[in-house]
Parts: structure tokens; sequence; C-alpha cells
């Protein structure tokens, strides 16, 4: 598993060039050629020094092949630096690249990742155990590697932002642990590490002659993301299958893999996403990897982004003229104007926790007792909470989109003896409400007009609009970046076709991002 991703590392868009989503590098033949000023593995057959490098002329050097830097230093205008910036000018792949070395000395450009790479930290050595007795700890990665297997996460992360082959990663604990500074190391420092670094060296340089030179079957190689143990999955398992044998018609090897699979990102063209996805969560920060890597990527993460929180989606709903229920976005000292409150909407309330799902954060208030116990157990967990009117409808419409245009159509019936199509007990389990697949003939057109308005307000993924047909016409409920697709269900039209139409719109993505690329 380590060899997939390291051997085809070639593919992540801060290796310039070529430019994001290239395939290039996975299509070359042999090791990489290192540049440094001894050799510095006993495999490394490959190497040139760096004096002779920068003497290279264009016409000598073998511009197919990947080059590593491992320059002793990568200091402004040396020697290192004027490798990479010399391979990325004669249209070699290097690693590290021009812009991992500046942002690196730049010391600021990986704070929009703090957050992730925090959580990942912390759960990484929950689940190791180690230093639990220590304020500091400092982090040697070597080609995406560290040594402890529990950080394999969070490593992966940081290599694949930062492709460099030692990076340094600073640790400090308050009452957390979080990442203090990322940094390069000048390799001409390096001591007691150098026996792991080489052996990182002979493990990259093994795995990218491995990749290279396997048969690809298919034109696509296209991940599932999934969750084998997810109770409420956005596909079932029957309709996973059908999109890998899918795959088989359109000429796409579709692979399943789940988040313990990160550091396989790179072995695929595209990412499709059938996990329920939120912001703070392994889902949306793989879909900024893949992005970022220049894979397909549906759910990509501006729509998970935009789609997980129903305030956004209320406020947008509205400056756009959409239809949807007359809602209320409230703040803890709003409750304070109460005869406001049940003056415009009227009881029964829903009131919606922002980034809740399958009708999980999703209750509705009677009278205003309940309302105020609802609504300020609530805020203690947003400082913003939607209150909407309360419509009342035998079964909601879930309108598929993709690619701004309609795609399927459902019926969700409420579940029996309760005004949700999900039922949910004490302990969690959900008892769902029937639902069928319905032509789009037979769907009323405002439905269709309103779903599509909504989910292009989003983007040009796959969206799930849920609508009702009140009794002042069609209103939007939601836009949902995650919609179901299960087998019997969804496909209850389209059958097979379903499958092939969301593969075809991943094949597209992919067509583009390689000619851009190209």
């Amino acid at each position: 598993m380590q060899l997939n991703r390291i051997g085809r590392f070639g593919t992540s868009p801060d290796c310039s060039p070529p430019q994001s989503g290239s395939n290039s590098v996975g299509k070359q033949q042999g090791h990489y050629l290192i540049v440094a000023e001894n050799r510095v593995a006993p495999s490394c057959h490959l190497w040139t020094h760096v004096r002779e490098y920068l003497q290279f002329d264009v016409d000598v050097v073998e511009s197919v092949r990947p080059l590593l830097n491992l320059c002793a230093s990568y200091a402004y205008l040396s020697p290192g630096y004027y490798c990479s910036l010399l391979a990325e000018a004669r249209g070699q792949t290097v690693i590290p690249s021009v812009k991992t070395i500046n942002e690196l000395a730049s010391g600021h450009a990986w704070q929009n990742e703090a957050d992730t790479w925090d959580a990942l930290l912390n759960d990484a050595l929950v689940v190791s155990g180690r230093y639990s007795n220590e304020s500091e700890l400092v982090i040697d990665i070597f080609f995406g590697e560290a040594d402890c297997s529990s950080l394999q996460h969070l490593t992966s992360a940081i290599f694949d932002f930062f492709p460099a082959p030692w990076l340094r990663i600073q640790c400090m604990r308050n009452q957390r642990w979080s990442i203090h500074a990322v940094t390069l190391p000048d390799i001409k420092t390096m001591s007691a590490q150098q026996i792991a670094f080489d052996n990182a060296i002979d493990t990259f340089q093994r795995a990218a002659c491995v990749v290279r030179n396997c048969d690809r079957k298919s034109s696509y190689r296209i991940a599932i993301l999934h969750d084998g143990d997810e109770v409420l999955p956005p596909s079932n398992i029957d309709a996973l299958n059908k999109f890998i044998e899918a795959g088989k018609q359109v000429g796409a090897d579709v692979s399943l893999i789940d988040k313990s699979d990160c550091h396989r990102l790179l072995d695929f063209d595209a990412l499709f996403i059938r996990e329920t996805t939120a912001v703070n969560h392994h889902t949306y920060w793989l879909a900024k990897q893949a992005e970022r890597a220049g894979l397909a990527v549906i759910d990509d993460p501006q729509s998970i982004q935009r789609c997980t929180n129903k305030v956004f989606l209320a406020e947008l709903l509205r400056a756009k003229n959409i239809p949807a229920p007359r809602s209320l976005v409230l703040q803890h000292r709003d409750l304070d104007e109460i005869d406001r409150i049940e003056a415009e909407l009227g009881y029964p309330m829903v009131i919606k926790a922002p980034d809740g799902a399958f009708c999980r954060g999703v209750s509705k208030a009677n009278n205003r007792g309940e309302f105020l116990q609802i609504a300020t157990s609530t805020l203690l967990h947003s400082s913003l909470i939607l209150v909407q009117e309360y419509l009342y409808t035998e079964f909601d419409w879930r309108i598929g989109v993709l690619d701004r245009q309609v795609l399927f159509a459902s019926q969700y019936y409420m579940s029996a003896g309760h005004w949700q199509v999900a039922k949910r007990d004490a302990k969690g389990h959900a008892q769902f409400g029937m639902a069928r697949a319905v032509a789009l003939s037979d769907v009323p057109p405002d439905i269709l007009r309103y779903a599509r308005d909504a989910a292009n307000l989003i983007g040009d993924g796959l969206y799930g609009v849920d609508m009702k047909m009140s009794k002042r016409g069609a209103v939007v409920i939601e836009v949902n970046d995650n919609p179901n697709i299960d087998h019997g269900i969804e496909d209850g039209i389209l059958g097979d076709d379903l499958y092939i139409k969301v593969l075809h719109a991943l094949i597209a993505r992919i067509g583009t991002h390689r000619s851009l690329s190209r």
C-alpha cells in the first residue's frame, strides 16, 4: 500500500511542471534521477552531482525522468535551489519543487490546514498512547513516512501538501497538541536519521519503478470512498457493486476505498464519495487532498462546505428568490424576542442544527416551552440555528441533479406515525418510510425547475434537492451534496443507466483535467 502512494507521487499539483492533474509522471519509466553532492544510498544508481546537473545542456537532460533534489541545502539561490528551478525550466518534475521550497521558507502557507492537521495529530497520539508525558514533540517525515504508524494519516496529509524528501514537524501541547512549525531541514545536518532516510529513498525508488511499469487495465481509475460500518450510508452495498459493474462497461476500474486508504489517493484519477460528508471530517479533508492533486472529485470540497450548513443554504435560497419555507436564523440573544418569532412562524416550528444530516439535529417544537428548550440546547453547540415553519406533506420529493441537469426523482414518504422521513429511537436507530423512484415526466414541472435552480447555485456536481409541494406551491427544503443512490430505490426508473451516467460525469471530468495538464 505504501508503494502505490509513493510511486504515483509525481501526480501532485505541487510538482511543477506538469500542471495540476497530470498523469505524465505515472507513465514515465524507471527510477527518479537523484541530484546530490554525494551518492545517498547504495541502490541509487541514477544519480548525478549537482555541479554536473547545473552544467547540463537542455539537450543532454533526460527530461522525461522525474528528479529528486537531495542537495545539502535548499536556501534561496543555493545550488539546491537552482537544481529545482532549472529542473522545472527543463520540463522535469522535481521533488521538492520551487513552490514547496518557497512556501516552507515563508512559514505561513500551511496555516489554512492547521485545524485539520492538529485534529489528525491528536487522534494519532491518542491511538498510539505515546508521548503522553511530553509537552513538545519533533516528527521527522521521510517521503511521507514517520516512525509511528498511527501518524500515517497526518504524515500523508503533510507530505501531499508539501512534497519534500525530509520534513520536520514541531509540535507543542497545552491542553491539546498543535503543530507550531513545518520546516525543510538542510540534509547536511542529518546524522542519527541517516539510516532511516537512506531506507526511505530505497523504498521510494523501488515503488516508483513498480508502479510505473505496471500495466493499466482501464483508461480511468475511480475510487469510491465508503464506510462499511456506516449505519445509513449514501449507497447500499448493492449500489456500490452496481458502480463497479458499470465501470467495466465504460472502461473504468472502479475500486472501493475507505479512510485508511488515504495514502492510495494518488493511485486514482477520480474520487467519488459515498460516505456521509461533513466539514470537520475526513471526507472533507480527502476531497481537498484529491482536488489539490488534480483528481476529478464528487463531492468537491466547496459543495461539501456549502451543503452541510443549513444556515448557509437558507440564506442562499432567500437571496436568490428560490421558494423555501419561511425561515429565521437565530442567535441566543434572539430568544428574548419569542413573541416576534411566534408571530412570524407560528407553531409547530422546525429547529435545525446547521450541520445536521439524515434527519439528525432536526426537531419539531409544538409550543413555547418545547421551542425554548430545544433552541437553547441546540445553541450550546452552534452560535446560529435555523428555525423554519412546519410544512406537512405526505412525502418529500428528492430530485437528483448532476452536471446542472436533473438526473432522477424519488418520493420519500414519512415514517409511520412520525413527521419525518426517518424516525429515530433513543439509541439512534432509524425507521424509514417507503421510498420509490418516479419518472421525470410524472414530476410537477415546478419541482424540477426549482430543484435544478437550487442545485445550480451550489455547483455542477451531484446533488439531491429535498422539496415539498405545499399549499403555496413547490418549496426547496435543502440541497444535499451527498444524495442517496441506493439499488432498489433511486435506480427504480433508470436502472443500470443511473450508475453509468454518474461514471460518465466523472470520466468527463478526468478528460478535462488531462486536457488541462497537456
